[in-house]
């Protein structure tokens, strides 16, 4: 009801969405999509808050293709809405299309060239991939000269240097993002690489000591499961 009374100024649009969260909560998930399609907007900008707030609710609740389609049905109309590009792509590889990825983010960054998470998720894509990792390099080097402490984007880099066999270069790259932020992700892909360098025991005790602080992610089993074949 709070939420509700919230009827103009610059909280009118994250309430409006906090609004929608309740009724999903309450187990009406129909309403609160229709509360966030009814809400009037001033301005595109709001517009786009609505339809990604629509599309979280519906990916946190595991319906990723449902925000898919709200994404790529938004896309239809504002081919060129660069925050919508970007989650459509990141929504298109969570379903296992990495060729829409590519697409989406492609076409952003002819756009806005600068995009850094741009930038830095089609390079990790095609380094996990490993495709194309000279241009993954680039993409993810020139994504860094924006941010360059961001612990992800240095993930990205360690991941293409090992991609490219660079292992020192990779593991020390890995370190320091992992010294940024303790990240699940980070961990699985330290551990891999320190495994192909030969430091399986090493490898083993880092990666036993990353699941007790994060219990049953599945990145960090799988490393560990690599190890014990």
């Amino acid at each position: 009801a709070h939420y509700s009374a919230v009827t103009s100024g610059e909280q009118y649009i994250p309430a409006r969405s906090r609004a929608a969260q309740i009724l999903w909560q309450q187990g009406k998930p129909e309403e609160a999509r229709e509360l966030l399609r009814t809400t009037s907007t001033s301005s595109p900008a709001e517009r786009t808050q609505l339809i990604l707030a629509e599309s979280q609710l519906l990916r946190e609740q595991g319906r990723q293709n449902d925000a898919y389609i709200v994404l790529e049905t938004a896309l239809t109309s504002q081919p060129d809405n660069q925050e919508i590009l970007y989650e459509a792509a990141l929504t298109a590889e969570r379903l296992g299309k990495p060729e829409i990825l590519e697409t989406r983010l492609r076409h952003l960054l002819k756009l806005n060239p600068e995009h850094a998470h741009a930038l830095n998720a089609l390079g990790y894509s095609l380094a996990d991939r490993n495709l194309h990792l000279s241009e993954a390099h680039t993409l993810i080097t020139k994504a860094l000269t924006f941010l360059p402490n961001d612990p992800f984007i240095l993930d990205s880099l360690g991941w293409v240097l090992y991609r490219q066999g660079k292992l020192v270069d990779a593991r020390k790259t890995l370190e320091r993002a992992y010294g940024i932020r303790d990240d699940a992700e980070i961990a699985a892909h330290l551990g891999e690489v320190m495994a192909r360098m030969g430091s399986r025991d090493e490898a083993r005790r880092f990666l036993e000591e990353a699941s007790t602080r994060h219990p049953g992610n599945e990145l960090i089993n799988n490393a560990l499961k690599k190890l014990t074949h």
